[in-house]
């Protein structure tokens, strides 16, 4: 991560509460995942579980990466 990059998360940082974020992210992950076996043989969950998961992997890459790098530094 270069400096500007460094200074950049750092003013997301203070505007937002990433941490709390990423728990959350994990949580909907954990909660899909539960969903995904306890329905996963009707199949509107089925598909639904398949698109909820998209999403969550989105929001983990533009959050819960960031987060992970940032206590790596």
């Amino acid at each position: 991560m270069n400096y500007y990059e460094k200074i950049r998360l750092e003013q997301y940082m203070s505007q937002f509460d990433l941490n709390e974020i990423d728990a959350k992210i994990k949580m909907m992950k954990k909660t899909a995942g539960e969903l995904a076996r306890a329905g996963g043989n009707f199949p509107a969950i089925a598909r639904n579980i398949v698109r909820i998961s998209a999403g969550i992997k989105m929001l983990e890459i533009n959050i819960s990466d960031v987060v992970e790098l940032e206590k790596l530094d």
